[in-house]
C-alpha cells in the first residue's frame, strides 16, 4: 500500500468556475459510494460544481466518459469504480479494458479524466483506499488531479505550482 509520502499532494485551487462530472460504477456499490464521497469532498474544497452519472460497472466507464464529454457541458471528469480480483481472468479483462479506454477517451477528446478506479485483490484493500475524510481516498485524489489538469488545459497554469531545479514561479 502506498504511504502518505508516495501520493500526490492535494493542492489548493480556485475552481469555482469549473463543472466536473463524476461517473461512477454501481458494481461494488459500498466501496464506490465511499469514493464518491471523497470526490465530492475534493470538489467542495475548491468550489467546483458537479453532476453524478452512474453506470453498471467499470467496463462501461469509458463509453460514459466519451458520451458526457460529447455533451460539451464539463471541464473535466473523474471516473470511479472498484474492480476486485476474483477466481477468473475477468478481473484482468475489466481492469485493463477500463484503464485503456479511459486513457483513449482522455487523449482523443482532449478533456482531463481523473482515474479513480480501484484495482485490488480484496475488499480490505478497497476499503483502505476509500477512507473517510483525512484518510486515503482515491476518489478524492483522482478528483484533485482532474481539477488540476482542467486548470492546465484552460490555460490557468499559474495556479499550479512549479517544482524542480531551476524553475521559477510565474
Amino acid at each position: 500500500m502506498a504511504s502518505g509520502t508516495e501520493r500526490a499532494t492535494m493542492l489548493d485551487f480556485d475552481a469555482s468556475h469549473l463543472h466536473i462530472a463524476i461517473i461512477a460504477a454501481r458494481w461494488n456499490q459500498q466501496i464506490v459510494d465511499r469514493l464518491i464521497t471523497g470526490a465530492e469532498r475534493a470538489l467542495s474544497a475548491v468550489g467546483a460544481t458537479h453532476r453524478l452519472v452512474t453506470v453498471p460497472g467499470a467496463f462501461e466507464l469509458p463509453f460514459a466518459a466519451q458520451s458526457v464529454i460529447s455533451s460539451g457541458t464539463v471541464d473535466a471528469l473523474v471516473v470511479l469504480g472498484a474492480v476486485i480480483r476474483g477466481e477468473t481472468t475477468h478481473y484482468e479483462l475489466v481492469s485493463e479494458g477500463c484503464a485503456a479506454g479511459i486513457m483513449q477517451v482522455q487523449l482523443t477528446q482532449g478533456t482531463p479524466i481523473g482515474m479513480g478506479v480501484l484495482t485490488v485483490e480484496n475488499d480490505a484493500q478497497a476499503f483502505a483506499r476509500s477512507e473517510p475524510a483525512g484518510g486515503h481516498n482515491v476518489g478524492e485524489e483522482a478528483t484533485s488531479a482532474a481539477i488540476e489538469m482542467a486548470l492546465l488545459a484552460a490555460g490557468e497554469a499559474a495556479q499550479i505550482p512549479i517544482h524542480g531545479a531551476g524553475s521559477t514561479a510565474p
